[in-house]
């Protein structure tokens, strides 16, 4: 399923879409998630196309989105 929203958001590579879209071709249960996603996007997208979101939700998506987590392990050789 994440790979399903990463599609529709356009946030995967190439091998990665050809591979979604090969097996949306055999899976009908997918393609019906795919569907309806798809769906609801397009909703939410003609729903909230003249509404700005307000500056400080803005501020704290941007603020998450540029967050980046790190993590180190150590292992004993």
């Amino acid at each position: 399923m994440d790979q399903i929203y990463a599609y529709l958001d356009g946030e995967l590579d190439r091998p990665s879409q050809e591979l979604l879209k090969q097996h949306l071709l055999e899976c009908p249960p997918c393609v019906g998630e795919y569907e309806r996603d798809l769906l609801l996007k397009s909703l939410l997208q003609r729903s909230c196309a003249c509404e700005e979101a307000p500056s400080e939700l803005r501020a704290q998506i941007l603020t998450r989105i540029s967050v980046t987590v790190t993590t180190v392990q150590v292992t004993d050789c």
